[in-house]
């Protein structure tokens, strides 16, 4: 699993530490001894995360900035000097892509581009990890988990646009990354990562985030698609892949500097409507929910990743299972908003217990 000794005191560069796995992200790094460079926009939620946790004071350098300001973006990255880059500053939202496209497309694909620059840029940079979606599939045809040499595709401009960094990121990697003369030293990989989900997510269109709204307010939730099937998989889960895989790239072996899926393991299925129901019990409510009216934007009923890849080649497993981990994000909230936790300690505590279960699974690491 992670290997602490490697991150202490590793000077990492991290996109989109705002956001709700950007905190998540700077929490775990904190801990793990490394010294984090955050650079984002301004939180966009409220509540936010980022606020809560006393974001700022975790990382070592809070700069809020666009990624789409190459010049402003490139010359942080190289006052930083990192080895590790980790981008996850995105527009992630489905419906604000279809009303925003050409915006959604200029963050998710040209910022891609000006990340991947800057860490050409950057000569002490030996790791980038580009984060995208487990929707950049083709989801016509068959309903088998998907590999990661299966077709990319995209439907809405999210999905297309998060496809279109995949490609963008393959090309750069194989034209400015690999086998030149002037090469950058850096690996870079793309991560694929089911639907994540952990306490303090409050974007709009997000599950958990109309839930806790429900539940706090004692009525029903609106489902769009309630018998969609998406891969959950808990916040801890998915970041210990990533870092996991910078690890690996860090080292220099150029074979994992490609796509890599995180997702539940096979066989373990849920529908939206299931996780309503598991997340009330936890709540302690009914979790009553009632169709949507109106046209919804259209989206693919079951979506499932195939993550043998990262299990068999990184010894990468979730520690938590789809049900153990909406149990966990439940918790988190309930204990947020009903006892009036605070949402630093909760954090933290979560940070510890995640720590603690894979050093049982993997004890020699540490």
């Amino acid at each position: 699993m992670i290997r602490p000794e490697f991150w202490r005191d590793k000077r990492v560069f991290l996109t989109g530490h705002t956001g709700f796995k950007g905190t998540w992200t700077s929490l775990l790094l904190a801990r793990l001894g490394a010294h984090v460079t955050g650079y984002s926009l301004s939180p966009e939620t409220s509540p936010s995360l980022f606020e809560l946790s006393g974001g700022a004071n975790i990382v070592a350098a809070h700069i809020v900035a666009d990624i789409r300001d190459q010049a402003t973006l490139t010359s942080a990255m190289r006052q930083a000097k990192p080895e590790v880059v980790i981008h996850m500053a995105a527009q992630s939202l489905v419906r604000r892509s279809y009303r925003n496209p050409t915006e959604t497309f200029d963050v998710n694909v040209m910022g891609t581009a000006h990340v991947l620059e800057a860490i050409r840029a950057t000569p002490e940079a030996r790791a980038g990890i580009i984060v995208t979606t487990d929707k950049v599939y083709d989801l016509s045809g068959d309903t088998s988990p998907r590999k990661e040499t299966d077709p990319l595709g995209g439907h809405d401009p999210y999905s297309a646009s998060k496809a279109a960094a995949e490609i963008l990121t393959q090309s750069w990697r194989q034209s400015f990354f690999v086998g030149q003369a002037d090469a950058s030293p850096a690996n870079i990989a793309t991560v694929r990562s089911g639907n994540v989900i952990g306490g303090g997510d409050w974007s709009q269109d997000r599950i958990v985030t109309d839930l806790v709204a429900s539940l706090s307010a004692g009525r029903e939730v609106e489902l769009r698609y309630p018998d969609s099937v998406r891969p959950w998989l808990y916040v801890l889960d998915t970041l210990t892949g990533y870092l996991m895989l910078a690890e690996r790239l860090h080292g220099g072996t150029r074979a994992f500097a490609e796509a890599w899926n995180f997702g539940p393991l096979a066989g373990e299925e849920m529908r939206v409507r299931d996780v309503v129901s598991l997340f009330a019990q936890e709540w302690g409510g009914r979790g009553g929910w009632r169709q949507a009216a109106g046209s919804q934007p259209a989206e693919a009923p079951l979506l499932r990743l195939d993550p043998g890849k990262a299990v068999d080649q990184l010894g990468w497993r979730p520690s938590l299972g789809q049900a153990e981990a909406i149990r966990e994000t439940a918790a988190w909230y309930r204990a947020f908003l009903t006892q009036q936790a605070d949402a630093t300690n909760l954090c933290r505590a979560g940070v510890e217990r995640h720590l603690s279960r894979i050093e049982q699974a993997s004890p020699a690491a540490f």
